[in-house]
């Protein structure tokens, strides 16, 4: 049963290696000696040769062969090109036309790939997926191709005819794309031309219909008559618009004048008339005429009056002809700014008529400069385009002719190679090496992993999970104990490590949990044979020994131990072979309690026998009777230690465990496995039996593991406090 968290740390691991050295050493040797084997028998009956050559890979980009110098490229750019010519080397269409090729097919190499023509071919593309190298250089400018086969000469020939079948291929292939390239361009430049002609029809026809400045069109500096025309027309009209508004108010100012008074302008013009000049002469001579006759009549004379009368018409007709003239000359002035104005307007109307034609030439000329500057722009831009086209078809005609348009080129051909490529000695010995070393390391973690006994103190805590209350090593471990009763080694060897242990196991025990007393412990395994009745009597015997009460009872009526182990005794008054004086006496009510239990001749420790063999102890070890004993004996004892069956074999011990204060299991170390003590703690819990925890019984020192130091230290411990006593 695995645990969590059951990873092995170093030190761990350095305790495996250390106890498996001589096992990996051996194995490091032996693999030493099969890669010497490996290379020599290869070397003499399989020897390999491998021929070597180089593929030059250009820089990817067409560059144009009429210009001078070269473009740079990335780096980058330039291994994934390198990468791509490595992938069609070694695509299959490539390798199935190598192994077409005569010379391929004549070669040793090829004759042994198989019978018939089509295993041949099969065979030759595993062989050469395994035995071609093709890969390419990260900083530099080359493919490596490489063949490995039986044949110096003949890994050579493989090599020289891939690249030249390659190269070959990559100069046609190249040059059919140049090809297509070509024709794809004529058949641009043939359209392009068609759509230059289209426009030049289209120009010719904006000219025709075109009525003058056409030539215009061409982006000269003048400007074209019909926005001379419009522009003129435009400064004609504001000036006629002028003149108008100028002799609206004119007329608007003679209506003023006709209405009202004599304006000195029309005075002028009434001074100047002939009529009003004769009666102007007249109406003087009258005056003077008058003066004349007042000096000499007087002014009431009768000639006096009749000159003045005289005075008088002359200015009455000379009053009438004044205002006769003036209303002539400001209604002929007013009729003349109105015809003047009628004149102004007839002649607005017809510059308007013009003005609208001219603007009509004009935006016919605007549209058609529009259509002929597109048609001339498009002109430029595919006479441009079809410069560029032709330059293309030049520079492709160039290219299908260039020797480097394959963008590969051979360096030189393979030479036969001299030394052997494979086997390699320097790759046999130390290859044999690593592998007989991790042969043995593995086969040794192989062996401690699957090795499912619990050998190890962890291997209680990890699989187990259960308190491990104790060590016992194994007698081997100890020198001092070899003579003795290992049954009753506390009593005997009371400085060996072995009873060090029991004492170890007690003060645990005692330890494990203050707050509670465990009076009734049950020893117990999972099979028999385990070391759970040595463990009982020497934990009996160390407990006496520190001044306590203690009873110890047999309870496996089918492998009873106690009456063997005190039979030698002298102290023992009774006859061990009387079975009248056992538990099962008791249980089956047939004797009292006092009268079972038995002096051990050791102070402070008693034991009672199993008796004779009964027919049911299951139902006695479980029944009042097996509770009425343990609670007369804990008044009596400080501490009663059952020696009980083992747990998977008997359903005794659960019993007891279900009326013990606890059980302490024993796993042997040379014999318990994990499922088996796993099983054991399961049963046990299912009759709530309190488990206090585990005793590792028999363990044996390991190199590397922590006990074979410890054991060793003790000892040495033991040794120096003997000397000084």
């Amino acid at each position: 049963m695995p645990a969590s968290g059951a990873s092995l740390t170093p030190k761990e691991v350095m305790g495996i290696i250390r106890r498996h050295v001589f096992m990996i050493i051996l194995l490091t040797f032996l693999g030493i000696m099969a890669g010497g084997v490996s290379w020599y028998l290869l070397l003499r009956y399989l020897p390999k040769y491998t021929a070597q050559t180089f593929i030059e890979v250009l820089p990817p980009v067409q560059q144009d062969p009429m210009s001078i110098g070269g473009a740079t490229v990335d780096k980058n750019i330039q291994y994934d090109y390198r990468q791509s010519i490595q992938s069609l080397i070694r695509q299959q269409s490539t390798l199935g036309e190598l192994l077409s090729r005569a010379k391929i097919q004549e070669t040793e190499w090829f004759r042994k790939l198989g019978k018939t023509q089509s295993e041949r071919f099969q065979e030759g593309y595993e062989e050469l997926g395994d035995n071609l190298g093709i890969y390419a250089q990260r900083d530099g400018s080359f493919v490596v191709v490489s063949m490995t086969c039986g044949s110096s000469k003949e890994s050579a020939i493989i090599v020289n005819e891939l690249v030249s079948l390659f190269i070959a291929s990559q100069g046609q292939t190249k040059v059919r794309e140049a090809q297509n390239r070509l024709k794809m361009l004529e058949g641009q430049r043939q359209s392009i031309e068609g759509e230059i002609a289209y426009a030049e029809q289209q120009l010719d026809s904006v000219r025709q219909y075109t009525p003058g400045g056409f030539a215009d069109f061409e982006g000269h500096q003048w400007r074209d008559t019909a926005t001379l025309r419009l522009d003129n027309l435009e400064v004609q009209r504001d000036t006629l618009v002028l003149n108008i508004s100028q002799l609206q108010e004119i007329i608007k100012s003679l209506r003023r004048q006709a209405e009202g008074p004599i304006k000195f302008q029309v005075e002028n013009q009434i001074e100047r008339d002939p009529i009003m000049i004769t009666l102007g002469q007249q109406l003087a001579l009258l005056e003077s005429d008058l003066a004349g006759k007042k000096t000499k009549f007087g002014e009431n004379h009768r000639e006096v009056r009749r000159a003045r009368e005289f005075i008088r018409e002359i200015e009455a007709k000379r009053q009438l002809r004044r205002k006769e003239i003036a209303e002539q000359l400001r209604q002929s002035n007013l009729q003349n700014a109105q015809d003047q104005l009628a004149s102004l307007l007839k002649q607005l109307e017809e510059l308007q008529k013009m003005r609208n034609e001219a603007e009509k030439q004009k935006q016919d000329y605007n549209r058609n400069q529009a259509l002929y500057t597109e048609r001339r722009k498009l002109i430029d831009e595919r006479q441009m385009t079809l410069d560029k086209v032709k330059s293309r078809i030049e520079a492709q005609k160039i290219l299908i002719k260039d020797p480097e348009t394959a963008k590969v080129r051979s360096v030189g051909m393979a030479p036969d190679p001299i030394k052997v490529s494979s086997p390699r000695w320097e790759l046999y010995f130390p290859g044999g090496t690593i592998i007989g070393f991790l042969l043995g390391l593995g086969l040794a973690f192989v062996i401690e992993l699957v090795n499912d006994i619990v050998r190890m103190p962890r291997d209680v805590s990890r699989y187990l999970h259960i308190p491990l209350l104790g060590v016992i090593p194994d007698s081997e471990e100890d020198a001092q104990v070899s003579s003795l009763d290992l049954y009753q080694v506390v009593r005997q060897g009371p400085y060996s490590i072995l009873s060090e242990s029991y004492r170890r196991l007690r003060t645990h025990l005692d330890l494990s949990n203050p707050q509670e007393t465990y009076k009734v412990i049950l020893l117990s395994s999972g099979m028999p044979g385990e070391g759970n009745t040595s463990v009982a009597v020497n934990l009996a015997l160390s407990t006496a020994a520190v001044g306590k009460k203690v009873l110890l009872i047999d309870a496996n009526f089918r492998r009873p131990k106690l009456r063997k182990i005190f039979a030698g005794d002298e102290s023992t008054s009774e006859d061990l072979e009387g079975v009248e004086f056992g538990l099962s006496a008791f249980l089956t009510g047939r004797i009292e309690a006092e009268r079972i239990v038995r002096s051990s001749g050791i102070e402070g420790l008693d034991w009672i026998d199993t008796g004779s063999m009964a027919g049911n102890p299951a139902e006695l070890l479980g029944g009042l009777k097996m509770q009425e004993l343990l609670k007369l004996e804990r008044e009596r004892y400080e501490q009663i230690i059952i020696d009980g069956p083992p747990v998977l074999l008997v359903t005794d011990a659960k019993l007891l465990g279900s009326i013990t204060d606890g059980v302490m299991l024993v796993f042997n170390a040379g014999s318990t496995h994990r499922g088996a003590a796993g099983r054991s703690i399961r049963e046990l819990k299912e009759v709530n039996a309190r488990i206090l925890g585990g005793v590792l019984f028999g363990v044996k020192s390991m190199k590397g593991g922590y006990f074979h130091e410890q054991y060793k230290t003790f000892q040495k411990y033991q040794q120096t406090v003997s000397s000084s006593v």
